[in-house]
């Protein structure tokens, strides 16, 4: 079993940042577009809120309780879609309150014996389940925060510790690309180096038998928000990013976002 402890902190200090900046928006800013082209703030909110009822019935699943089923995920999106931007946006914070306090009242012993089954077969434990809310709710925290203020980045806590499982996202998230390439890759924040194969859309510790044709330099923020498509020009000309024969259109086709 992973540690949770670590975990669970950090989907409390996401909450807790996300309450402190839908604290100060008012109507009109739920209003307006979020990072995520196709959604307001308010849209966003809405997500996270539905998300964070979805996800409290899993850790009752994982605690000996039946699993939810798709009717029980469509009637939850039904709700809220019929609310207003202001009740999604009071909702979202109550609900992943209520989510948040829920996994920090577990016990040791309910921690240690935490099983939940997850899209059709795969089991987790709580720092898995808690790995799955972290990734979405800082980084769609991020896409209602940068709205806001363009200088926002990912909480760096929530990328230290998901900087670690990117190699694995990519299998579900990355597209192959109509002309790969093998990418040398070093981050800062915490450093690594690795190389990426936008073929097969592997990303590998270290240097690898094959020679890379092409580097890429990033903080490791960076490198969490190109993988879940929320990189753009204005990074690179603000030398977020650092390309050597690879461009920005081409990455953005391996990892379009989602």
């Amino acid at each position: 079993m992973t540690d949770p402890t670590p975990w669970i902190s950090a989907v409390r200090a996401s909450h807790d940042r996300l309450a402190g900046i839908v604290g100060s928006l008012d109507s009109d800013d739920l209003r307006k577009q979020s990072y995520a082209k196709e959604w307001s703030i308010a849209d966003v909110l809405s997500h996270l809120g539905s998300g964070a009822e979805i996800f409290e019935l899993a850790v009752n699943a994982g605690l000996g309780g039946e699993p939810p089923a798709q009717d029980d995920n469509q009637r939850i999106w039904d709700a809220w879609n019929a609310k207003s931007p202001e009740q999604q946006a009071a909702d979202s914070i109550a609900a992943n309150e209520s989510l948040v306090s829920r996994v920090e009242s577990l016990t040791p012993d309910q921690l240690d014996a935490f099983r939940v089954t997850m899209f059709g077969g795969m089991v987790m434990d709580i720092a898995g389940l808690l790995r799955l809310r972290l990734g979405e709710h800082a980084v769609h925290t991020w896409d209602v925060a940068v709205a806001v203020d363009p200088a926002a980045r990912v909480s760096q806590d929530a990328v230290d510790l998901l900087a670690g499982g990117l190699s694995q996202l990519m299998q579900w998230v990355g597209k192959k690309a109509a002309e790969p390439a093998v990418i040398a890759v070093t981050t800062t924040h915490p450093d690594g180096s690795y190389t990426l194969d936008t073929g097969g859309v592997t990303l590998t510790p270290g240097a690898q038998e094959t020679p890379a044709s092409a580097s890429l330099e990033l903080t490791s923020e960076a490198l969490l928000r190109l993988v879940y498509g929320r990189v753009d020009a204005p990074a690179v000309a603000s030398g977020e990013l650092r390309m050597t024969n690879v461009t920005l259109p081409e990455l953005q086709a391996v990892f379009p976002g989602f």
